[in-house]
């Protein structure tokens, strides 16, 4: 789990795609290394989310392909064979948790409250989501809610955007953020694979400047 921790920090943003196509997947795949991301969090909310996810795993192996929205263990088993190297999910749903903890999966449960964080310390885990992100508190909560927890690492994800990212990545607390403003539906849908490719590097250079305030 900790080399898929430290793939994701180094990245620092991580795309989460919504794809009701799976063959919009090679080329969003591409836009999303090409610009300097190479990886994606693809929700498991559509019909096309699996084989999107077997095509950017297959196609791009150097990518770190994970899956959101992950309610079950039936869609933990669909998600891990089609490629999927990492496991996000709304919310901690101890079934799913223990599932994945067992099998060595690394998974990414959902958070918003103290006790949400102690139960994923309970499972041994080190990194969780703080999910809706903006609407739950937004930076300031996580900052208070971190403060007794300080080996826990927190990606918030919901809200998060070009303005407020970089607070959130100059955040100790704060692993990785999770973002669809560069992967928006109708930029995909649409086939504007340059737009996201040029938002995607942007979105590289908010993690830099970020970063180099942390040091």
């Amino acid at each position: 789990m900790e080399n898929i921790y430290s793939k994701i920090k180094e990245t620092g943003i991580i795309p989460v795609v919504v794809l009701d196509q799976a063959e919009d997947a090679a080329p969003l795949a591409k836009a999303l290394c090409d610009g300097g991301i190479p990886c994606a969090e693809v929700t498991f909310r559509t019909q096309a989310a699996e084989e999107a996810i077997r095509v950017m795993s297959e196609k791009y192996p150097q990518m770190l392909v994970g899956a959101g929205t992950v309610l079950t263990t039936d869609q933990v088993n669909r998600a891990v064979e089609a490629g999927a190297k990492f496991i996000v999910s709304p919310g901690l749903n101890p079934t799913v948790v223990d599932y994945c903890v067992k099998r060595g999966i690394p998974i990414i449960p959902g958070c918003s409250t103290p006790s949400d964080v102690e139960v994923a310390m309970e499972f041994g885990l080190s990194v969780v989501k703080f999910f809706p992100a903006e609407p739950a508190g937004g930076l300031n909560y996580i900052k208070a809610i971190s403060a007794p927890y300080s080996n826990i690492r927190f990606m918030p994800t919901g809200g998060i955007n070009p303005k407020n990212v970089s607070s959130y990545l100059e955040c100790p607390a704060i692993l990785a953020c999770g973002g669809s403003w560069m992967v928006k539906k109708d930029l995909i849908c649409e086939g504007k694979y340059d737009e996201i490719e040029k938002l995607v590097r942007e979105a590289v250079e908010l993690v830099s400047e970020a970063r180099k305030k942390l040091k």
